[in-house]
């Protein structure tokens, strides 16, 4: 029983020994067949530079139009304040009511902040810009209201339109302004950008896929008298497909490896004009790069392309060819 026992473990161990070993030779293989692939892209430089610039290229420009949107998103919440809404009290209204009123309205939920402006201070800052400067004295009396600047904490055009006409129903606000008509027309803007990027980016990214499935064909067409011989001796389509299938995941990488180098490189040379812009309305506005994920997402995007294209070239002309009888 002991021995009976004992040859079953051994058998055990051997099977998983062996399936180990299975596994280890797999990917062993797979590595194998990928440096191989990248070996033949190195003996034939000018077709794999040419296709791996037209990936780049391809690329870059949706990659640059995401950063376009990306950067006038932030333009738009940098002027939130644009959103401010601007509540005008009532001639002869107490200060007990006016001061009642900006504490409710600091503990409203949607508001972010309040700030309460006497038409002493309106007429000081009035006196200040308009350059009338002590002309305003001789007034009779001061013909500016008590004005609350609020702040809302959504600044979306139809929020801020939806808590506007809520504060003016307020007993003691005579009118209340809100103009925030070009943060409608930006956000239109914005909007129109990030589809027309979709749009792009679809046109491109099939037009890299007919270029890595093109390649990939030219590559098996010159290889077709050696597949024919390696099916001959067994080979199997998946064994013969695997170098093909390497050869589109390098192209995506090297491409989008370009690609995000290109973006980088029009940032810099663009952050130079738009520094000296931006000095002049002394502004500290700064072009937004590329994201270490934003990075990742291009890199994953450009091998999948690569390797989606090889797999629809490889699966159609690799089982076409048939090895020739005497």
């Amino acid at each position: 029983m002991s021995i009976l026992f004992t040859g079953r473990a051994t058998g055990a161990a051997a099977k998983k020994i062996s399936l180990v070993r299975r596994f280890i030779m797999f990917w062993l293989n797979h590595a194998r067949q990928a440096v191989a692939s990248l070996g033949e892209l190195w003996r034939t430089p000018s077709a794999s530079v040419l296709t791996i610039a037209v990936l780049g290229v391809s690329l870059t420009l949706p990659a640059t139009l995401h950063l376009l949107v990306k950067n006038m998103q932030q333009i738009s919440s940098s002027f939130t304040q644009a959103a401010e809404i601007s509540l005008y009290i009532r001639e002869q209204t107490p200060a007990n009511q006016v001061q009642s009123l900006v504490t409710i309205l600091q503990a409203d939920r949607d508001i972010a902040q309040v700030i309460f402006v006497s038409k002493q201070q309106a007429m000081t800052e009035f006196q200040e810009i308009s350059g009338f400067g002590a002309a305003l004295n001789y007034l009779d009396s001061n013909p500016l209201p008590d004005v609350i600047r609020v702040q809302p904490k959504n600044t979306e055009p139809e929020a801020a339109q939806t808590l506007l006409r809520r504060l003016s129903s307020e007993r003691i606000v005579d009118f209340a302004k809100l103009d925030i008509d070009w943060l409608t027309r930006l956000d239109a803007i914005v909007r129109m950008l990030q589809q027309a990027v979709a749009i792009i980016a679809l046109l491109l990214l099939s037009a890299v896929l007919l270029i890595v499935g093109n390649t990939i064909r030219l590559s098996i067409m010159n290889k077709k008298d050696e597949i024919e011989v390696m099916k001959l001796v067994g080979a199997t389509d998946a064994f013969i497909q695997r170098p093909f299938l390497y050869t589109g995941v390098w192209f995506g990488i090297f491409g989008g490896l370009l690609a995000f180098l290109v973006v980088e490189l029009m940032l810099w040379w663009l952050q130079g004009a738009i520094s000296h812009v931006t000095a002049l309305y002394h502004s500290d506005f700064r072009l937004m790069a590329m994201s270490f994920n934003e990075f990742i997402g291009l890199l994953l995007i450009a091998v999948f392309l690569g390797l989606a294209g090889s797999y629809l070239s490889v699966r159609r002309h690799i089982s076409a060819i048939e090895p020739t009888g005497p």
